[in-house]
């Protein structure tokens, strides 16, 4: 397994981390423990997680996935060995019982997200604390059309940025990060960062796949020159990209079954385009999924490569990309696909 630096931070994490948003939802405690255990096995370090999930977050399972890898951490005795990443909820309508549903990236939301997770996780530290989402009006989780909203209040980043500083330095939090950004969201961090010799946003976590490689046209050349790179979430699309939604083929306890409302992998361009990857892959020897993940582990912005999985099949299939090349002719016939069908799921 390979180990890259997280940021300018001492931090090394293993470029292929576990997603954890399905345990307490679709994974129970004990399926959720045997994936931590395979995946640690097998040179996995980086285990991402959120105070939101399991996914969809509802008042009930709130901070369940933390509690569950809490129990673990508490089990196997390996707090030492391992990094956690997690994040703070950002403002949603759906999130009415958190933080009374006004939810900021301010000092009093920020030191109570943390030590709730703080809590969860029973651990002392987290080592990647990320902002979820921005707190102002921005698009993301592919909100197209930017409408600006210059009478919106939130957190200044001077003001979440000196927040995060202190939590950095009472040892709550070794490192900082943000999710769901965007160019000048990041490259204004960045800037007030430096200015005011605060953390740096040492990752940025947003998604990557085949069927949404809008990160390279902004992000990529800020992330290498800025050393943030990405930790990249839905290498697969949801699950599109395995190739088994195509045809009206519908699994009932998968993720696109379950989620029907989570359509954004799911369209007919985007079954066109991942139709052609699937022949692709098939025809060099590869699964779907596998090709789909060693070309985002192959990327210079890569951190790391955030792999979810239902069951421990779907894990270890993931797993088996590790040191896995794709050659320069498949590569080839992958920008060939792009080309003719660009970013059908932005």
């Amino acid at each position: 397994m390979r180990m890259n630096k997280l940021g300018d931070t001492d931090i090394l994490v293993s470029e292929i981390c576990l997603g954890t948003m399905t345990y307490g939802s679709q994974n129970t405690e004990k399926e959720g423990h045997s994936q931590l255990d395979v995946a640690f096995e097998r040179g996995v370090n980086f285990f991402d997680t959120a105070e939101m999930y399991p996914f969809p977050s509802s008042s009930m399972t709130f901070g369940k996935t933390e509690e569950i890898i809490g129990n673990w951490i508490k089990s196997r005795h390996n707090r030492e060995s391992i990094v956690i990443a997690s994040k703070i909820v950002g403002p949603s309508s759906r999130f009415s019982h958190v933080r009374d549903g006004k939810i900021k990236f301010n000092k009093k939301h920020l030191t109570e997200a943390v030590d709730g997770s703080l809590t969860r996780l029973q651990t002392d530290y987290i080592d990647l604390y990320q902002t979820h989402w921005p707190e102002r009006p921005a698009n993301y989780f592919g909100q197209l059309g930017y409408k600006h909203d210059a009478n919106a209040e939130w957190s200044s980043f001077s003001e979440t940025l000196e927040v995060m500083n202190d939590i950095l330095l009472s040892g709550k939090v070794r490192s900082f990060g943000v999710s769901n950004e965007t160019s000048w969201g990041l490259s204004e961090q960045l800037k007030i960062a430096e200015k005011f010799n605060y953390p740096r946003p040492a990752s940025i976590q947003n998604p990557y796949n085949l069927l949404n490689r809008t990160f390279e046209i902004g992000l990529a050349e800020i992330s290498i020159r800025e050393q943030c790179g990405l930790l990249a979430y839905s290498p697969l699309g949801f699950g599109a990209l395995s190739g088994k939604h195509l045809n009206g083929v519908l699994d009932s306890k998968s993720r696109h079954a379950l989620f029907p409302e989570f359509g954004r992998y799911f369209n007919k361009h985007a079954d066109v385009a991942t139709a052609q990857y699937v022949e692709l892959a098939k025809k060099n020897g590869m699964t779907a999924a596998q090709m789909a993940l060693v070309f985002v582990n192959t990327q210079e912005f890569l951190t790391s490569n955030i792999i979810g999985a239902r069951t421990l099949k779907q894990l270890n299939e993931n797993l088996d990309t590790i040191g896995m090349k794709l050659s320069s002719e498949v590569i080839s016939e992958i920008e060939g696909i792009h080309l003719s069908n660009s970013n059908p799921s932005p």
